[in-house]
């Protein structure tokens, strides 16, 4: 384990420190189970009693909480502690685990017509099919398969077990039998991308699957084919988004939640887990939208009553007050 010195960290990553700069960190932790030699960091006021008791060497603080660390051994003062954290754990991992060994790793298969840049890190068991694209600084984990002509941007970490570039969902029913819809599209994948373990993005069946830059995708998330992921967007766990919707930029979608197919979803939209949008959104907000299981028969009549509560609420509060002041008469 390689310790760092609070000086080097500040002079990497900026803040004002208050303490020595010679104190060794040895590690990063959490306020409850950091020691004296471990950093940590308070990033919300409802904390401050584990700021109180913890007996970390050095916190991460806001302006507003530098008086609370005064009297500690040492503090950085940044004007956001969260993201001060998140660039230190970067820091930290690459003094801990410098790159080393082969950029691409001798069980990798790579056709002789794709593309991998100079400086890009493929990984064991990886498949990078005909006329792929990987871009520079662009590291895939291991088992990734990069489907034909799919292209994957700069800076981006695509985790173990994704695929790239499957077959949409398409087939044409014909006389109860399904006949397949070649997918001639592939996939665009845009720079700082993150995709994690085991999702999979379909190719397109015309026009390519896009996933703008710096989109956060979480495991085990399922992309159908000729889906438009704008800008900055992140998802949770277990999402999964049908064939050509088009979901906005600075949106977020919590775990398990679903995206039917052909719906559009304007910037800015926040979708709670385990939600299903079964409609196009058009004003930017926090949607959330759960039902109990039951026959579709019922479910729409429920739900056509259900968007009716807050109108009957008003109409029976009206007639109580009616009641109340015929009994007060």
């Amino acid at each position: 384990m390689v310790a760092l010195k609070l000086g080097s960290i500040v002079e990497a990553l900026g803040g004002r420190l208050l303490g020595p700069a010679e104190l060794q960190i040895a590690g990063l932790a959490p306020l409850q189970t950091a020691r004296a030699d471990h950093i940590s960091f308070l990033s919300h006021p409802r904390y401050q009693n584990q700021l109180a008791n913890s007996l970390a060497g050095c916190v991460i603080v806001a302006p507003a909480f530098e008086a609370m660390v005064a009297d500690r051994q040492a503090a950085i003062v940044t004007d956001d502690p969260y993201l001060y954290f998140a660039r230190l754990t970067r820091l930290w991992k690459s003094a801990q685990h410098p790159s080393r060994g082969p950029r691409i790793h001798p069980s990798a298969v790579i056709d002789p017509d794709a593309s991998v840049a100079a400086d890009a890190v493929i990984g064991p068991l990886c498949v990078v099919e005909r006329g792929a694209r990987v871009g520079s600084g662009s590291v895939l984990k291991s088992r990734v398969t990069l489907g034909e002509d799919c292209r994957i941007g700069d800076r981006c970490i695509v985790h173990a077990g994704v695929v790239i570039g499957a077959d949409g969902f398409g087939f044409a029913l014909h006389k109860g039998q399904w006949e397949k819809i070649e997918q001639l599209g592939a996939v665009r994948i845009g720079d700082d991308v993150e995709i994690g373990a085991n999702t999979c993005i379909d190719r397109g069946a015309l026009d390519d699957t896009v996933i703008e830059d710096g989109v956060k995708l979480d495991n085990l998330i399922q992309i159908g084919h000729n889906v438009h992921i704008g800008k900055h967007t992140a998802m949770a766990g277990c999402v999964g988004v049908a064939g050509s919707a088009h979901i906005g930029a600075h949106c977020t979608v919590g775990g398990g939640a679903i995206v039917l197919g052909h719906l559009t979803v304007a910037d800015h939209v926040h979708i709670s887990a385990a939600s299903v949008v079964t409609r196009s959104i058009a004003q930017p907000g926090q949607y959330t939208g759960m039902f109990p299981l039951d026959t579709n028969a019922n479910w729409e009549r429920n739900a056509a009553s259900l968007k009716q509560l807050s109108r009957l609420r008003d109409r029976i509060k009206a007639i109580e007050t009616r009641i109340q002041d015929n009994k007060e008469n």
